[in-house]
């Protein structure tokens, strides 16, 4: 059975021109500083993303905890919507290898956090108090839906943050997707923060890695922390290659997953059994709930990944639907009446392509 796979754009497949640029990568020692894709990939990278030196680690994961890692000290807080991936899916890393904790505040509708919630959540200097050691910001926003903080909602939490000489951090591991939606390059988002993550691996397509970037000193520290992490790879540039290729090539076309993501919502959003924010639909990501006594999240999979398509869950009755390269408008046809047809126990066969 043909299936269309819309549980993430962590699925996505390398393009011909992805799997050629690996095959003929030019490599050496990363580890030594010694490989020429790699090297070509951290300075273009550092330069689309505005900062002064990128780095490239396995994972966003990675990523962000070389960021808190390099910014914290053991016993500091790290302040982080109460929505946040870091918070829900990276295994509380924070805490178990660096002696973090993490303290939440409120995300609103869209991800956006208050900032006079954020400034009365960090800590003043007082005997018995940890320190706050650093603020972190979510763009886009996958558990809001994808949703996309803009520049004035960035330097409002910046400001606070700097104000009590606090740095921050932005997992940006969708910030093109932002940059996208709010026609701006992705740099001008990235400017106020301290620090950004971004993947490779999702809408861009490569087949694995992700970029931590900052200033000099910052990325210095980061190599250092990536090598006790155990991320410091060799030969490398095979997989940089791939990522040279996302960001020349594949930033342009994810107004096309946008366009998909409001096409599935709104081709849905009428559904008894489910609720969904349409004006949260921004980027490439449709989060609904699931409303209906009649149908659990395991249910809902099940039954829909037997007629040919997977869609995921956030945990809870949160579900999603993510948009992404690979998948043709014929899909995205048969997407929406499969899953109609699964909510209205209509289901009828189609042709599998």
């Amino acid at each position: 059975m043909h299936v269309i796979d819309l549980r993430s754009d962590t699925v996505t497949l390398p393009t011909e021109e992805m799997r050629k640029a690996m095959a003929e990568a030019e490599v050496g020692d990363d580890q030594s500083r010694e490989d020429p894709t790699v090297n070509k990939l951290e300075e273009l990278a550092a330069e689309i993303i505005g900062k002064e030196a990128a780095l490239f680690v396995p994972s966003g994961v990675m990523g962000n905890l070389c960021a808190m890692l390099v910014h914290c000290e053991r016993g500091q807080e790290v302040i982080m919507g109460d929505q946040s991936h870091i918070l829900w899916y990276e295994s509380g890393s924070g805490a178990a290898l660096g002696g973090l904790v993490y303290r939440s505040v409120h995300n609103g509708r869209f991800g956006e956090l208050n900032p006079s919630e954020v400034e009365e959540t960090i800590r003043p200097e007082r005997l018995g108090f940890p320190r706050t050691g650093l603020v972190c910001l979510e763009n886009t926003h996958n558990r809001c839906g994808g949703t996309v903080l803009n520049l004035q909602q960035i330097e409002g939490i910046v400001d606070v943050a700097h104000r009590h000489n606090v740095p921050v951090h932005m997992d940006g591991a969708r910030i093109f997707n932002a940059a996208i939606y709010l026609g701006v390059p992705a740099k001008e988002l990235a400017k106020p923060v301290d620090s950004i993550e971004f993947c490779l691996s999702k809408g861009l397509s490569a087949p694995v890695g992700s970029i931590v970037a900052g200033s000099e000193g910052f990325v210095r520290e980061a190599r250092r922390v990536r090598k006790l992490l155990g991320g410091a790879m060799r030969q490398s540039g095979v997989i940089a290659a791939a990522g040279i290729v996302a960001l020349e090539k594949m930033i342009d076309r994810l107004h096309e997953d946008h366009v998909n993501a409001r096409k599935i919502a709104e081709g849905i959003v009428d559904l008894d059994g489910i609720r969904l924010d349409l004006e949260t639909v921004q980027t490439n990501i449709v989060a609904f709930d699931l409303v209906s006594p009649d149908w659990t999240p395991p249910k809902l999979i099940s039954e829909l990944e037997s007629r040919g398509l997977r869609i995921s869950s956030y945990g809870g009755r949160k579900m999603r639907i993510v948009t992404h390269y690979g998948i043709s408008d014929d899909e995205y046809d048969q997407a929406i009446k499969i899953f109609r047809d699964v909510l209205t126990g209509t289901y009828v066969s189609y042709p599998q392509h």
